[in-house]
């Protein structure tokens, strides 16, 4: 067997496996790069192998960083099929398109800005389009958490809840070679323990080799009270004389920001609050999350029902329509805007930003982990002045980070996940983190007895041979 790490490899997004035997040659997600100018250049480049020779693809999650390169696979040659949990694949039918509209709009836009003939021809097509979008979604196939699959004569899977995201699944995959058997246990994102919504990762027993994520492998997460404390705090000093500005990433972050807000009105800590969900695709995600309440945890089922009742709730409008965003910058007090996209790399949020950053009464939240490259992490490594639409704005508004509302687990949840194993895997490789992040796992990891890890390069090919640490 070889393995291929082609994204995710010490560094966060563009989460992409090739697996090959002599029989099979399959991936483990499809995802784009994110951060930066050099995240875009990666994006355009031909896949490391042929589309076309490609078996089946099983995906983790529907976020972008997973999947946002599946409607490029398709228009590349893959006529294959492509497994997913059914949320997962509700979810790719809204997330997909938007993210071909984005691929569209912003040629659309390179062209208008054009000087002259010849920079327009040099402008390069769409990475995909919508009828990519659109062929790529008719080989989504859904499958439930638990039940065994076999997308090809010699491999067998099944999804586990992750509990990070609608459907995020840990896959387990037994790859067989002749006689031999190997299993695979990808983690893909893990959400952390004890948080709303959703329900807990699944504990894995046994793996062969085991692949697992370290996005905050280096950071612990606040706990539920006082994250809870720190969001009562922003949004009571901020509204008043300003607006609190919330990043969110449209599908799991809204939903989970949203809970928090209603569960603190409910509760009495905070009244009176007007909120705006700016995001076509969050408002269709929130709809779809709303259809899976079989996958919520008991506390977010209760919420569930008493949103339904329509009692007590806070001001909450979605923001459909373009002239109803540009009308969310006439507020100077009083509103919380949730709008995406998570990490400020597109979309309406930027616009918010643009008219909220330069005045010191208002406050940005910063919900989840950002990228390098990111206006994001510039806000959140305390930029003085970032560029939008051409303009510098003075960052005066007051910046918080709440990593407590990440949807990813913190060191102590990764290291408890693994520790679930009843004997260590042959070998596990650490992804899906930035340097600092995935080496600082692996040494948690390296000092229980019997693991062998490894941190993965991008573009680094192992081959297994059935025990031991691969050649």
């Amino acid at each position: 067997m070889q393995i291929t790490f082609l994204g995710a490899a010490r560094e966060v997004t563009g989460s992409c496996f090739l697996i090959e035997t002599t029989t099979t040659r399959f991936l483990v997600d499809c995802g784009m790069f994110q951060g930066g100018r050099e995240a875009a250049q990666r994006n355009r480049q031909a896949f490391g192998f042929d589309p076309s020779a490609i078996d089946f693809v099983l995906l983790t999650h529907a976020h972008i960083d997973h999947s946002g390169l599946l409607p490029k696979l398709t228009r590349a040659g893959f006529r294959g099929t492509i497994h997913a949990t059914a949320a997962t694949a509700d979810l790719l039918q809204v997330m997909l398109p938007d993210s071909a509209h984005i691929q569209e709009m912003q040629v659309l836009r390179a062209q208008r800005d054009a000087r002259g003939v010849r920079d327009a021809q040099a402008i390069a097509a769409p990475l995909y389009t919508l009828h990519d979008a659109d062929a790529c979604l008719r080989q989504v196939q859904p499958h439930g958490y638990g039940r065994e699959l076999r997308p090809h004569a010699d491999v067998r899977c099944r999804f586990r809840d992750a509990g990070h995201i609608l459907g995020s699944a840990i896959l387990e995959v037994w790859v067989s070679e002749g006689e031999r058997t190997t299993k695979l246990v990808f983690s893909g994102d893990l959400g952390q323990p004890g948080r709303v919504i959703l329900r807990d990762p699944t504990p894995i027993a046994e793996a062969d080799i085991l692949f697992v994520e370290s996005t905050y492998g280096n950071r612990l997460h606040k706990d539920l009270a006082a994250t809870q404390e720190e969001l009562i705090d922003v949004v009571e000093r901020t509204l008043p004389r300003g607006n609190v500005i919330v990043p969110a990433f449209a599908v799991g972050r809204t939903q989970e920001v949203l809970y928090h807000l209603h569960h603190l009105s409910r509760e009495g800590w905070l009244r009176d609050l007007r909120i705006f969900v700016d995001s076509p695709m969050a408002a269709e995600a929130t709809r779809i999350t709303r259809q899976h309440l079989e996958l919520f945890d008991e506390n977010a089922v209760r919420l569930a029902g008493w949103h339904a009742l329509g009692k007590d709730l806070p001001y909450l409008n979605f923001t459909g329509s373009v002239e109803e965003s540009i009308a969310l910058n006439q507020i100077r007090s009083g509103a919380i805007i949730i709008s995406a996209s998570g990490m400020c790399t597109a979309g309406r949020i930027r616009h918010h930003l643009r008219h909220n950053l330069g005045r010191a009464e208002c406050s940005v939240l910063i919900t989840g982990f950002q990228a390098q490259g990111t206006l994001g992490r510039r806000l959140a490594d305390g930029a003085d002045q970032v560029r939008l639409f051409g303009e510098d704005i003075p960052v005066r508004a007051a910046i918080h980070t709440v990593d407590g509302l990440s949807a990813h687990a913190d060191r102590n949840a990764l290291l408890a996940w693994t520790a679930g194993f009843a004997r260590p895997p042959a070998q596990t490789f650490v992804v899906h983190g930035e340097e600092m992040a995935a080496q600082a796992l692996a040494s948690g990891l390296r000092v229980r007895p019997g693991w062998n890890v490894t941190v993965p390069a991008a573009g680094q090919q192992v081959h297994w041979h059935g025990s031991g640490v691969p050649a």
